[in-house]
């Protein structure tokens, strides 16, 4: 299978700038990177505000249907050199075989109407991407055919605290990059929740009459978030400390976390680590690790850590624990109770 040449959020504003092609695909995980860019898409192709009732064209997923894509194409831009249309919210990994292969059909049809740029953002784990960069998916494939593709991902944990680090001082406020890493740390690496928090703690510091972002900020304002809540139980489990597991499940608790979610999460951790464990002892990369099991680079190199720190022992009687907790939970409706043993029993 041949390789795709992605195009990177620099690439395309330059391309929207100067020679905007007929149609982009914006996918991968980081989707408040791809909301920015719709908007900068949106504001540089339109132009003048009045006229954007004429020249945007908004298609969303509860009611749409390829002939309305074919509709929208076939009108001319007023006063303007280029129309934007916009289809959002689409779930490709739900649509049926006929339903993709229609909306292709459509897609194949726009260099008819290159008056038109047609935007076409995919939410994270709304469509399949194979293994990237070497094994994207079929549909990943044809859909690059047919439209420009834009990947978004994850930002290096360097670059990600240097955006937190910028994005408090946006809201006036002061954040070390010691405090960023913990945010990070109890809220995960998706920058939509980070913004929120970043926001939320911005103006609790700022309505105590402050600008410096403290670690008890972090702890005070923050949420946690489902991925840390897995990872740090599981890591809780695996060095049987019984007295942070139960702080960590009081949390949850709190939140009204559900138990079966809680035990999916954990025993999923739980296998990730050992995978990442036993490809690393194969002699495989990070990168070849993280291309074999589609996690976040980043996400590896945090399992490696702990895995080797933990042993392949420690991570096998947790799952094993975890698995057994799972089942007794779904042939009698403990609730926490599950839980609770399960954590005393490590």
């Amino acid at each position: 299978m041949a390789d795709i040449s992605f195009l990177k959020d620099a690439d395309f504003r330059r391309e929207i700038k100067s020679s905007p092609a007929v149609g982009y695909l914006l996918f991968g995980e980081e989707d408040y990177l791809k909301n920015l860019a719709v908007t900068y898409a949106r504001e540089t192709l339109v132009g003048d505000p009045s006229l954007a009732c004429f020249n945007e064209i908004i298609l969303d997923a509860l009611d749409f249907h390829p002939e309305k894509l074919r509709s929208a194409l076939m009108s001319f831009p007023m006063m303007a050199d280029r129309k934007v249309i916009l289809v959002r919210g689409l779930d490709l990994n739900a649509m049926k075989a006929s339903e993709i292969d229609l909306l292709c059909e459509v897609l194949g049809e726009l260099e008819e109407y290159d008056y038109n740029t047609l935007l076409l953002p995919i939410a994270a784990d709304c469509i399949d991407e194979g293994i990237l960069p070497r094994r994207p998916s079929p549909l990943l494939t044809k859909l690059s055919s047919l439209l420009r593709p834009v990947r978004y991902e994850r930002c290096t944990p360097q670059k990600l605290i240097g955006w937190c680090i910028r994005h408090f001082e946006h809201n006036g406020a002061e954040a070390t990059p010691d405090v960023c890493q913990l945010l990070i740390d109890r809220c995960g690496r998706n920058m939509m929740t980070l913004a929120g928090e970043i926001d939320k703690i911005s103006y609790y510091v700022l309505s105590h009459s402050r600008t410096a972002v403290t670690p008890a900020d972090i702890s005070t304002v923050a949420s946690y978030t489902a991925e840390y809540d897995a990872f740090a139980f599981a890591g809780a489990l695996m060095e049987r400390n019984a007295a942070r597991a139960l702080d960590i499940l009081s949390e949850m608790k709190f939140r009204r976390t559900e138990p079966l979610f809680i035990l999916s999460e954990v025993v999923r951790t739980g296998c990730d680590m050992l995978a990442v464990l036993l490809l690393t002892r194969e002699g495989k990369t990070p990168a070849e690790v993280s291309s074999i099991l589609k996690l976040h680079e980043y996400k590896v190199s945090l399992y490696r850590r702990h895995a080797a720190q933990a042993g392949e022992g420690a991570i096998r009687r947790m799952i094993a624990a975890a698995q057994s907790a799972d089942r007794a939970l779904k042939l009698s409706p403990q609730g926490y109770v599950a839980l609770e043993s399960l954590i005393c029993s490590i």
